[in-house]
């Protein structure tokens, strides 16, 4: 199963669809968004793309009651779990949260497969030795609006195979 991750759309609701828009063409069948989204406007337009969405908050919190009225009305296609979520994709545990110390912290438990953060705006794909002696992938997609001067980066990830990959946004 491949997947889209993003994080770090601020408000930018063309960056954020452009880059679900190349991940699907490139056969992701859902999306990871780490946070600082701002509003629920950010997410319709890749939302009608049809993919299943799960989204964190960050620090920019712009507006959770709409993201929470919009995953209420998305047929299940918004998925938004507050600050932080345990979920599993393609049989795979994979972590979400906004905050990077807090994903490196999480992928030193052991606990996950892969564990997906953002709030840096600077892309990182590598692992971190666990806790059971073992390494778990920590990836963070970097920011797909490109802000303050920060390249427009996203991450597509292949659970089978365990592999990341750092894409640029579509502009």
């Amino acid at each position: 199963m491949k997947i889209c991750i993003v994080s770090d759309s601020h408000d930018r609701a063309q960056h954020l669809s452009a880059a679900v828009a190349d991940a699907k063409a490139q056969g992701a069948e859902a999306v990871i968004h780490c946070g600082d989204i701002i509003g629920g406007n950010t997410l319709r337009a890749s939302l009608k793309l049809g993919l299943p969405m799960h989204v964190v908050h960050g620090n920019n919190l712009g507006d959770p009651v709409a993201i929470g009225r919009l995953a209420c009305n998305s047929d299940d296609l918004l998925h938004y779990h507050g600050h932080d979520a345990g979920i599993t994709l393609g049989g795979r545990r994979i972590f979400i949260t906004h905050y990077p110390h807090l994903g490196r912290g999480m992928a030193c438990t052991g606990d996950y497969d892969v564990v997906c953060c953002g709030h840096s705006h600077e892309a990182l794909i590598t692992q971190e030795p666990n806790i059971l002696g073992g390494k778990t992938w920590l990836v963070n997609p970097g920011t797909v609006a490109g802000i303050a001067g920060a390249p427009a980066t996203w991450i597509l990830g292949d659970l089978d195979s365990l592999s990341f990959e750092l894409c640029r946004t579509p502009t």
